[in-house]
């Protein structure tokens, strides 16, 4: 395999996943009741394909604390800014016991995780093996993030600015564990600080637009 080849064909994966992604999104969880396991089958494929181990994907223990604390850095801010944010468009009457009971808040986290093993652990990581520039690796990821919220107004430019800043965050320390709760904390903080008829319920392609109709 020549180093052209190398480069082009994670790159192509990386774009690959992110377009199923967004035909199960739009299309094919409506019309094909088992299409999610083409998720787990191409994930586990892939990282068997290209030899990926736990270190390279982000599940890690190792070096928790400093991720962590990268991470930290990077997100309580946004979450402050959020909040103040929801402060301004009238959150202070929106209750956060929605988001926040154990059951709810720990699926969501678990959703999170599911997104971040797509987001950081199979298409971050394929972009890191085809492009040389961190910023960019960050900025391709943040947008193909924010693509698959689309038509959200809320959630497509958070996620092109979230996205972008975890795949950076992973590219720079490889754990997905602290981008995962971190995640699940902004999501449910934008839940409570924007108008839900501006978001939907956080709902995204066809559903953006039914959760509308009714």
């Amino acid at each position: 395999m020549t180093q052209k080849t190398s480069r082009l064909l994670p790159l192509i994966e990386a774009f690959a996943f992110t377009a199923f992604a967004g035909w199960f999104i739009w299309r094919l969880q409506d019309v094909s009741r088992y299409s999610w396991m083409v998720f787990p089958v191409w994930l586990i494929a892939s990282f068997v394909a290209n030899k990926d181990t736990p270190q390279s994907l982000g599940w890690r223990a190792d070096n928790l604390w400093n991720a962590t604390k990268r991470s930290s850095l990077i997100f309580f801010p946004c979450v402050i800014a959020i909040a103040v944010t929801g402060l301004f468009l009238g959150g202070a009457r929106h209750s956060l016991h929605h988001v926040l009971v154990p059951r709810r808040f720990f699926g969501y986290m678990s959703f999170c995780l599911l997104q971040q093993v797509g987001l950081n652990s199979l298409v971050t990581n394929r972009l890191l093996a085809a492009v040389s520039s961190p910023v960019t690796i960050s900025l391709i990821a943040g947008a193909l993030f924010a693509l698959l919220h689309w038509p959200n107004p809320v959630l497509v430019p958070l996620t092109l600015i979230g996205g972008a800043l975890m795949a950076w965050l992973f590219a720079e320390q490889r754990n997905i564990l602290p981008l995962t709760m971190w995640q699940a904390v902004l999501g449910s903080v934008v839940w409570w600080a924007f108008p839900i008829a501006w978001h939907h319920s956080m709902r995204v392609g066809p559903g953006f637009y039914l959760f509308h109709a009714r």
